[in-house]
């Protein structure tokens, strides 16, 4: 799909944004989400850098740009319904803001009622 295609496939929220999951292109590691109008959609598939909006600045910012620890596109899609994107990434440093490798880092929960591997098969 060329880039004006996925700008008319992509349904974007009643705000205008899109939910991007970026993960890294090698490990398939989660990293971070992020949201895009159109328009940093635009330049995110254009550019070869990540492009968010900031929802609480209003305006957009190019992942890297003042903390060095940028993301370079390797590639995008859309998923089954077009309503979020994955974009797979070479992250350079941190991907999060609190200087984590992603924004997942030690953030996890424990959930109760797993189904051990065995009850699976």
């Amino acid at each position: 799909m060329n880039v004006d295609a996925a700008l008319e496939s992509a349904l974007f929220s009643p705000d205008g944004l899109l939910p991007a999951v970026i993960q890294q292109w090698d490990t398939r590691e989660v990293l971070m989400l992020g949201w895009m109008d159109r328009e940093a959609l635009r330049r995110t598939l254009t550019e070869g850098r990540v492009t968010f909006w900031s929802r609480s600045r209003q305006e957009y910012w190019r992942k890297g740009d003042t903390s060095g620890h940028a993301q370079f596109v390797r590639s995008a899609a859309l998923d089954c319904d077009a309503d979020t994107l994955v974009v797979q990434v070479e992250q350079i440093g941190a991907a999060c803001h609190t200087g984590t490798h992603t924004c997942f880092d030690g953030r996890d929960i424990d959930v109760t009622g797993l189904i051990s591997d065995e009850a699976q098969r």
